[in-house]
């Protein structure tokens, strides 16, 4: 597997050559605008063997059109293809601001890319809702799961009234999507916090969702560390704190 992070230029969808991209190119990951860079990207990587995390937001639509389009010039089966795109577009609005078009549109990007997605490369996941920069940005641990649930909610909703996904096939919707999540250094409330989410997810699907499946239910997550609660100054205690944060996590299990 292999994670790849794209600059800030391409994640509000500038090419690198934009005046306002000067200064951006390449600081934070890659520039991709266009296939060629993404034939140059994926040089010499098997796409149709790799699993492949895109850390994408709102250009996630192109960018996951590029992945497909070289991975079918190496010869791979879209069937085949398998990995994630964070494609988290809500969160942009609360946390980050990497947003490029309106909330209305944004919301049809997000369900369109879900709906093409679940047929076509059904092994991908087309969405991971990140709750992780929710607590960068100031929420308390019960305000990002709560924020997080919220967000799935509303695309889950939106998927299933768009009519592109039969009711009887919402668990393959479900079954896909993942969840991004913050561990902070409240170590007995991070404990109950992953706890609740697991346990809220399963009664959300099951209930409103009617996914009677219980392993499309299952609350799948990535967790990083709260970057909030580590110190430039001192930086050998900041060991001590990653330890502490990742044992709440898996505690929580």
């Amino acid at each position: 597997g292999l994670s790849v992070a794209f600059d800030l230029p391409t994640q509000t969808g500038y090419d690198p050559d934009d005046e306002l991209a000067r200064g951006e190119v390449g600081k934070v990951g890659v520039p991709v605008s266009h296939l060629g860079d993404m034939r140059t990207l994926f040089d010499g990587i098997p796409l149709a063997e790799a699993n492949t995390s895109m850390t994408i937001n709102a250009p996630a639509m192109w960018l996951l059109a590029l992945n497909v389009a070289v991975a079918e010039e190496q010869g791979a089966d879209r069937g085949q293809l398998a990995g994630t795109t964070q494609n988290d577009i809500v969160k942009e609005y609360l946390s980050r601001g990497t947003y490029v078009f309106p909330p209305a549109p944004s919301m049809r990007l997000i369900t369109d890319m879900i709906a093409w997605s679940y047929t076509n490369i059904p092994k991908w996941n087309p969405i991971n809702i990140c709750s992780y920069h929710l607590q960068e940005a100031g929420a308390t641990p019960v305000q990002e799961i709560a924020y997080a649930l919220c967000t799935a909610i509303t695309i889950l909703d939106a998927v299933r009234d768009s009519g592109q996904v039969p009711p009887e096939r919402m668990g393959e919707v479900v079954g896909r999507i993942s969840f991004f999540v913050n561990a902070g250094v409240r170590f007995v409330e991070e404990m109950c916090k992953m706890r609740a989410f697991a346990r809220l997810w399963d009664t959300i699907t099951r209930e409103r969702y009617g996914i009677t499946d219980p392993a499309r239910r299952r609350f799948r997550y990535g967790v990083q560390v709260n970057s909030l609660g580590l110190t430039e100054a001192q930086p050998e205690n900041n060991v001590q704190r990653i330890v502490l944060e990742m044992l709440a996590v898996t505690l929580s299990r």
